[in-house]
């Protein structure tokens, strides 16, 4: 049944062809006849002229064709894309790899794709559109193209920018065109599926006004049309967003039921999801048997597969750099420094400043390594990166989804670190504590304005009350929200100025070790404070005995 479709398929997309060549065909051979016919003369004056003719037969045809297009076909809407059959994917589920809880939830719907019958049966209807969201480079798209590539159906794939364009009814014409050319593939395999990448271009809130609704409007109302009509038609056509927007970005309109009613979250990789990456992208390039994937996966808290991907690939650029035959584990660990820190620069930096950098990113460190509850300290620098002379790299030992208050508060001392740094030693500052000063006092603010966790108890997010730019408060309660905000800062700013004093000989060696060797690396720096007697806080503090997070 299938098959005879495809041919009747084929057909109608192609006979318009096949009878041009029939035709032309048969013209030559009229035309050869009738040459045969005439006087050598005649003959010979038509033979001249016939590339002339020729010439300006195709000239003309460009003319009418371009015409017709612009004119009667929609020219500028025409949508140029090709369907990519199911085999060409080639993405399988067991390609898909840290997002196993999405990849559940899409599994079901490839068996809903295999066993419509059954379905039907009961009385069920299949889903009509699926809403992935997440941030980027989770394997969004990778995951759609499975869900093809199981269930044997053709893919279409565009992003919801190509819908957008500056002339009226063009985006609204390519939405139609798209689900026209599903319908057809849907006919003739059985089903389809159709992938719209960025479907936040497309689908935000509507807006309306007394000048019309606007382009961006028509396009997602002939949307939502298509979308409803998919309802009547007993062939499987799936259509699959993605979005690495907030779900209220979204039209409500587009998330009701019949529309993108399945929602799929798809989140960044746990610590196994991790591990099976580093695996995986570790066995496309050679590398040494004694990578530890586990360590690698605590080095890459936060990181998404594309993130795990990028990093592999960097460091067999490393590798390749060094005249090495495969990727060991110092070409990681440099990959991910670069990536996450940058390249190092060939910077002239004079003896006063590159000592005062020295003491500030020793105040990073030190309030780092003994303050943080959570982070530890991958690296320190003093070797000038992008913008900025130094560089403490901190990576969480462990998965969080969440930040309570002394986590915040650390997050500030270690921002004020390198200040209080400079004035413990120096009696002075740098402009080097522009962008700490920044990232302090946006936390502090947010502590008090929005979270409650001012020392004065107010309680609420009193950020909502606006009215445009303007805040809606007496000045009374932004006085003492402020003063709440700079008590916040200046008790941190205390605590780390006291500890740096406290703990001046552990100060002065770490200085002195990053003048020297303008690196220090994790097994150093914890060898340093090992040799002070300051054990690390997050292995042997708040943790059962036998429960604690293992070492970075």
């Amino acid at each position: 049944m299938n098959k005879w479709r495809r041919w009747k398929l084929f057909w109608m997309d192609h006979w318009v062809k096949l009878a041009i060549i029939a035709a032309s065909v048969l013209l030559v051979g009229f035309s050869i006849w009738g040459m045969a016919s005439l006087e050598s003369y005649y003959r010979n004056i038509t033979l001249a002229q016939l590339p002339l003719q020729i010439l300006m037969v195709i000239l003309n045809s460009v003319i009418f064709v371009y015409l017709y297009m612009v004119i009667f076909r929609g020219g500028f809407s025409k949508l140029d894309k090709k369907n990519i059959k199911a085999h060409d994917v080639a993405v399988k589920f067991s390609d898909v790899i840290g997002i196993d809880e999405a990849k559940d939830e899409c599994w079901e719907v490839v068996q809903l794709i295999q066993d419509h019958a059954r379905l039907k049966r009961i009385g069920g209807k299949i889903l009509r559109g699926i809403l992935m969201m997440g941030p980027p480079g989770c394997g969004k798209t990778y995951l759609a193209k499975a869900i093809a590539t199981e269930a044997g159906l053709p893919f279409l794939s565009m992003a919801a920018s190509e819908f957008n364009e500056i002339f009226v009814g063009v985006g609204a014409s390519r939405v139609r065109q798209l689900f026209k050319k599903a319908q057809r593939l849907a006919y003739g395999f059985g089903g389809c599926i159709v992938f719209i990448d960025e479907l936040d271009a497309m689908g935000q809130r509507r807006t309306f006004n007394q000048f019309g609704s606007g382009e961006g409007n028509t396009t997602q109302n002939q949307l939502l049309v298509a979308m409803d009509g998919l309802g009547d038609r007993s062939e499987n056509i799936i259509v699959i967003g993605a979005t690495n927007a907030a779900e209220d970005i979204l039209d409500p309109a587009l998330l009701r039921p019949g529309r993108f009613d399945r929602k799929v979250y798809i989140k960044k990789p746990s610590l196994e999801g991790r591990e099976a990456l580093f695996r995986y992208y570790l066995s496309k390039v050679k590398y040494e048997a004694a990578i530890d994937c586990k360590r690698l996966a605590r080095k890459a808290v936060d990181k998404s597969p594309a993130d795990i991907e990028n990093i592999v690939k960097e460091s067999a650029l490393i590798a390749t750099r060094n005249k090495k035959d495969a990727v060991g584990l110092k070409d990681l660990s440099e990959a991910i420094e670069r990536i996450e820190l940058g390249m190092k620069q060939k910077l002239t930096v004079n003896a006063r400043e590159r000592e005062m950098t020295a003491y500030h990113e020793t105040g990073h460190l030190i309030a780092t390594f003994l303050l943080h509850p959570r982070d530890d300290v991958f690296k320190a620098s003093i070797i000038p990166r992008k913008s900025s002379l130094g560089v403490v790299h901190p990576t969480a030992i462990e998965e969080w989804h969440g930040r309570d208050r002394e986590t915040l508060l650390a997050d500030i001392k270690i921002c004020l670190a390198g200040y209080a740094a400079e004035k413990v030693k120096f009696n002075t500052t740098t402009t080097g504590v522009t962008s700490d000063f920044k990232q302090a006092m946006q936390l502090a603010h947010f502590m008090v304005w929005v979270l409650g966790m001012g020392p004065s108890g107010m309680i609420g997010d009193y950020t909502i009350y606006k009215d445009g730019n303007a805040l809606l408060l007496s000045e009374d309660v932004k006085l003492r929200l402020n003063q709440d905000a700079d008590k916040i800062l200046k008790d941190c700013m205390t605590e780390v100025d006291a500890l740096l004093r406290k703990e001046k000989d552990l100060f002065e060696r770490f200085s002195h070790e990053l003048l020297q060797k303008n690196e220090l690396d994790y097994d150093e720096i914890e060898a340093i404070f090992n040799e002070f007697g300051k054990t690390n806080p997050r292995h042997f503090g708040n943790y059962a005995p036998g429960h604690e997070p293992p070492k970075v």
